[in-house]
């Protein structure tokens, strides 16, 4: 699988599905490697995938991430592998445990430890059945992984890390741990606006629910940020980190940030100006020379 130096991460919940499929093969033809969908309260990401590859033909589909506490591992393996069968390899499951908050107070369950619950699912998932053709190769999976616990199992046990909300420093960190053969591939915001108080104004729509859930809090307090830093929709050092605004250069330098800083990877996630439930398309367009040569 060659899902290239970066890839596009973005919801379509707010497209049309016909619209959801031109934007899929636009992102493919202006060069970049992948599209990386949620789960979150929208499209199921398996269903969408599938729809997604049928307008596509090199585009990789990954999950930036499905929920485990959601699904039975049993069904996520033979999804995964019906993906896989379906769009000859270019479906990359992302993994992830969620958060506390979310499994809680909206699903009312009992928030498990992280870790032991990937290791048992991946374990599941290796000794699930399949009755269904016989595969070309491994289908690949990566975990969303910020402490250094997931990262250790992530990179003992799949392709790699997916890590979200999360700076440069958390790449290097990430990569010093993984060491040097596992992906790396974090999510990294854009935005094309010049204006400091209008650009962080826009940034702190999108951080407001990341900033409330511990385990992205904790990640930035490992990347030097103190904790009164992050409250009321985090201070300025904050916003600027997490969200990379400015003009195309700026932009630019931040994604290279993440490559020097080890990334395999860099999922570009274009914050829309003007209808927030919509990606950049036009920022796409104009990083992709850039970016993809394309």
């Amino acid at each position: 699988m060659d899902i290239g130096r970066v890839g596009v991460w973005t919801r379509t919940d707010g497209m049309a599905i016909g619209e959801a499929g031109d934007f899929a093969k636009r992102v493919e033809g202006l060069g970049y490697g992948a599209l990386w969908i949620p789960d979150a309260f929208g499209r199921d990401p398996f269903a969408h995938a599938s729809y997604l590859f049928s307008h596509t033909s090199t585009l990789v589909i990954g999950t930036g991430v499905v929920n485990i506490h959601l699904r039975e591992a049993q069904a996520t393996a033979c999804a995964q592998k019906e993906l896989h069968d379906q769009s000859g390899g270019r479906f990359l499951l992302g993994l992830g445990v969620s958060h506390s908050t979310m499994i809680e107070s909206v699903f009312q369950r009992v928030y498990p430890k992280p870790v032991p619950s990937m290791r048992a699912y991946l374990d599941a998932m290796e000794n699930s059945m399949w009755w269904g053709p016989e595969l070309e190769g491994d289908p690949p999976i990566v975990l969303a992984a910020l402490g250094p616990l997931m990262v250790k199992l992530a990179g003992e046990r799949t392709l790699g890390v997916h890590p979200y909300f999360a700076p440069p420093e958390n790449t290097r960190r990430t990569r010093d741990i993984l060491g040097p053969k596992p992906w790396l591939c974090p999510e990294q915001k854009v935005l094309f606006e010049t204006d400091p108080e209008k650009a962080r104004a826009r940034a702190r729509v999108a951080m407001a629910g990341p900033l409330t859930m511990p385990n992205y809090r904790r990640n930035l307090m490992r990347a030097g940020f103190e904790e009164n830093e992050l409250d009321d929709g985090g201070n300025d050092r904050v916003v600027d980190a997490v969200v990379a605004w400015g003009d195309l250069e700026a932009i630019e330098r931040r994604i290279q940030d993440h490559l020097d800083a080890g990334a395999t990877h860099v999922c570009i996630q274009p914050l829309g100006t003007t209808d927030p439930s919509k990606p950049d398309l036009e920022l796409l367009e104009a990083l992709a020379p850039r970016l993809c040569g394309g």
